[in-house]
């Protein structure tokens, strides 16, 4: 199989991923450990159970409005790299890989995220288990030697089953959607017949302690981080084996479904509160004062409606999410490498297909490496990355609308063009609250967030400097 484009010719990918396993990819990502835990941290404390639920139904008809533009440019650039390719056919290299920079780090922080996350839960809902060996605290978390090696065993476990192929990957990635699905409607389902109707509607509807507006908005503000996921599909168009005008229906689905899953865990974790507590607010607002269970707000609720029982099959839902998290941030990241690299932006190493699965291994192997380091730094310098990631993923949906929005512009579809438009105008909004500490809203990054980003992006400069300075002097010799 050949790809038809700019310098792709001698290196391409086998067409094996069916359109379940673009789903199955798509949601895998969007739902991660943190739909999980967000409810207590983020949704609930900013705009509880109801203003939850007007955000995420926003963001997903958002989402669904710039996906839109994804999938009308996997239609005409059907290779692996997604943003990449197509800002370089509209905006040049430069612009390309600004972007791929931006967003490769979102990927690369959420591969260690996932990873770091299985130690998280045995913490909370087991116990110290792996808790032993040597210690240290960096940043203010304890870091383990016997966590370090579950985040590890992980990594090099699913670097080696991505390797193997992406028609392996995607039949995983489905059985841990599936997993995750049960798990998560099992939870619903039991919160529903303990508390009857008023498990639909917990009260109060919004945090007593916030504007309702500024709530909503700050739940709002991390819809790129939220459903970054769905953005991966494009980075394996090139291994599609079926049409690709049928990714629009599989990536708005699984936005949609996506949306669903991050309010019913809010709901149920507002239903059902901890013994001692009157109500949720004042729960939610003392959770740094729990431990095990009580501390996360969805676990408790699923262990107080279905005891243990109930607890196991939520645990089994969040490890689903968790490794089709890491599956799919390391497919995403491999083929972003893969294209930077084909392209001669990035080293030709990063190029290179096994011989075998005909998967971008060398690209896979380097995710491993750079994802194995970020564990022995904790969560909490992991965190600061990760609150990057919203980021990383707005300027990528600002920039791939804005090339939908030009190229449909020269050949005249206007649907296309108001989408586009559209894209660019909310990627700019989710940008701004990022990045500007609005009063009253507070969902701008941290510090140590801002000062990671001046350093990747300092850092990318000079590599893209140094790239290029070396390409134009290897061309001047050969010149001579």
């Amino acid at each position: 199989m050949t790809v038809r484009g700019d310098n792709r010719g001698e290196a391409t990918l086998a067409r094996r991923l069916s359109p379940l396993g673009v789903w199955a990819l798509s949601l895998g990502c969007i739902i991660g450990w943190g739909s999980f835990i967000m409810p207590g941290t983020m949704f609930l404390p900013h705009a509880g159970p109801a203003g939850t639920a007007i955000a995420m139904f926003v963001a997903a008809a958002v989402m669904i409005v710039i996906a839109r533009n994804y999938s009308y440019l996997i239609e005409k650039h059907p290779v692996a790299g997604g943003e990449f390719a197509y800002i370089r056919s509209s905006f040049g290299t430069t612009h390309a890989f600004a972007c791929s920079w931006l967003l490769g780090l979102c990927y690369l922080a959420l591969v260690a995220q996932n990873a770091t996350a299985l130690a998280l839960v045995v913490r909370n809902l087991v116990g110290g288990v792996f808790q032993v060996g040597f210690h240290y605290t960096f940043a203010g978390y304890d870091v383990y030697l016997g966590e370090l090696a579950l985040a590890l065993c992980a990594l090099v476990l699913f670097a080696a089953l991505s390797v193997r192929g992406v028609r392996f990957t995607g039949v995983f990635q489905t059985v841990l959607v599936l997993a995750i699905v049960c798990g998560v409607a099992v939870a619903a389902v039991a919160a529903l017949g303990a508390l009857g109707p008023a498990a639909l509607a917990p009260r109060p509807a919004f945090n007593p302690g916030v504007e309702p507006v500024a709530g909503v908005l700050a739940v709002l503000a991390i819809a790129p981080f939220a459903f970054v996921g769905f953005d991966t599909v494009p980075q394996a168009a090139e291994e599609y084996h079926f049409p690709s005008s049928r990714t629009r229906v599989l990536v708005a689905s699984s936005i949609l479904f996506g949306a669903l899953v991050y309010v019913a865990l809010t709901v149920l974790a507002s239903s059902v509160v901890a013994p001692g507590y009157a109500d949720w607010p004042s729960y939610v607002s003392h959770l740094a004062d729990e431990s095990g269970v009580r501390a996360l707000p969805t676990f408790n609720a699923a262990y107080t409606v279905a005891g243990p029982a109930g607890l196991a099959v939520l645990a089994a839902a969040a490890t689903g999410a968790i490794l089709s998290g890491i599956v799919g941030f390391y497919m995403a990241t491999s083929r972003l490498l893969f294209a930077l690299g084909r392209d001669g932006v990035l080293p030709k190493w990063f190029s290179a297909v096994h011989p075998r699965f005909r998967t971008p291994h060398h690209a896979i192997l380097f995710v491993l490496a750079v994802s194995a380091i970020a564990p022995f730094f904790g969560r909490n310098v992991l965190g600061w990355l990760v609150d990057m990631s919203s980021l990383g993923a707005a300027v990528a949906y600002g920039y791939t609308s804005a090339v939908a929005l030009r190229s449909a512009a020269r050949e005249g579809r206007r649907a296309i063009v108001a989408t586009g438009a559209l894209g660019v105008a909310f990627s700019v909004l989710f940008a701004v609250l990022l990045l500007v500490p609005l009063p009253g809203i507070g969902a701008s990054m941290g510090f140590e967030s801002y000062i990671c980003l001046a350093v990747w992006v300092m850092v990318g400069i000079i590599f893209y400097i140094t790239r290029n300075r070396r390409g134009a002097d290897g061309e001047s010799e050969r010149q001579a």
